[in-house]
This record gives structure tokens, sequence and C-alpha cells, in this order.
């Protein structure tokens, strides 16, 4: 049976907009990267601001690496262990000229884990280092071999994973690596992507063209029946 002009032209702007929203959706990116986090003081964890090269955090502080496959900060995967310096540090007594730092070492599950590789068990450990010292080099004191890349991300703990650093996981292969040191890009960051990972700016634009279009060839087919 043969359809009508304006039904027809409303069944082509229906799959156009399908199509242009499913592109869209399909330039969503994920990165495998260690991400860095500090205890908030209470029994939760805020996604650092700086990499641990950079803080210098105080005795009695909890800093936390979650290694997870994430678009970008909002949606990264915290810790899952609870930022408890009391459980971490109780068999580290205090001693003068050092200060004590709470490690908590998450490498994630196997569904995060690069090909091949299995990742550890979570675990915790006390740092007892200088007093000017940074989180890196607290960590550097209970978990070697580190290793970072050039732009001094950090990409293993303990020699977990053995390669790869911040690699993406799905979308755009032209994107960039997570920037910063154990962190990820934000949300406007990763190829112009909104927060929470919908459509960008061109693809909702595209959108608004194809609708536009569609309107006027409904228009014009009703106005030759």
């Amino acid at each position: 049976m043969r359809r009508p002009p304006a039904t027809a032209a409303l069944l082509l702007l229906i799959g156009a907009v399908l199509a242009v929203l499913g592109a869209g959706s399909a330039q969503a990116a994920g990165y495998r990267y260690w991400s860095f986090w500090e205890g908030d003081g209470g029994k939760d964890w805020t996604y650092a601001t700086q990499g641990p090269s950079v803080v210098r955090p105080d005795d009695g502080a909890v800093q936390g690496f979650r290694f997870s496959v994430s678009e970008d900060s909002q949606d990264s995967a915290r810790p899952r262990r609870a930022p408890d310096f009391g459980a971490v540090c109780a068999g580290t007594p205090a001693k003068d000229g050092r200060k004590r730092i709470a490690l908590v070492i998450d490498p994630g599950t196997p569904a995060d884990a690069p090909a091949g590789e299995e990742p550890p068990a979570p675990r915790t450990a006390c740092a007892q280092v200088a007093p000017d010292a940074s989180t890196a080099e607290a960590l550097a004191s209970v978990a070697k071999p580190l290793r970072y890349d050039s732009s001094a991300m950090l990409c293993a703990i303990s020699g977990y994973p053995r390669s790869g650093c911040g690699e993406q996981t799905g979308g755009d292969s032209g994107a960039g690596k997570p920037s910063g040191q154990a962190t990820a890009p934000t949300a406007d960051d990763a190829d112009g992507a909104p927060e929470g990972g919908g459509p960008s700016v061109g693809v909702l634009t595209g959108v608004g063209a194809v609708l536009v279009l569609g309107v006027a060839a409904v228009l014009r087919a009703r106005r030759r029946r």
C-alpha cells in the first residue's frame, strides 16, 4: 500500500533524527586509568583536583587510588574502602620528624583490567615520610614499582597494569589520553562532549537542521494534495 506523501516524509524525518542521535552516542569514550582521591575527613572520598606529585598532605591524611574505566571525573569509580586513617595506620606509631599518610590502593575489577591481566586485591598501607613529602612520594615508599608516562601521568602502581596509560576503550579513536596525573579529562575536554556523555553541541545542531528540513518537506507534501 502506498503511503501518503506526508506520512512518508514524517517516517524519513524520524529515521534521520535517530541516525544523528545514534552517531552522537557512538562518540562517547571511556578511559582506563588510575584516578586519585582524597579522604574528606569522614567516610567518603573527594576526587582530587591536583595530581599526587603536587599534593602534600598533612599528617593524618588519607589518599586513595582507584583503577577503572570511566568517561570523566564525574563518573569515575571511588576506592571501595572507606578513608579511615585510624584503621590503616593503627599499627604504625607516630614518630618525631615524620608524618603518617594512609593510602588506599584499589586496582579495580576484572571488567576494568586490560586484556590478559587480572587486578590484584585492594590493599591499604601507612606511609611514614618526611613532613614535606608529596602523595606521590608517600605512594612510592609503600607501593613500588610505580610507572609514569612522559607527561607525568601515573600509569601503574605496584607494577599494575603491566602496560598502557590512560588508553581509550571506546568512541572516537582520535581522542586524547586523560590529562594530568592520575586524573581523567573533564566532561567538556573529551571531544567536546557535554557532561554526562550526551550528544555534543554539533550533534544537537544537526538534529535541529534535520527537524527544520523535515517540517518543510511535510508542508510541501500537504500543499500538493
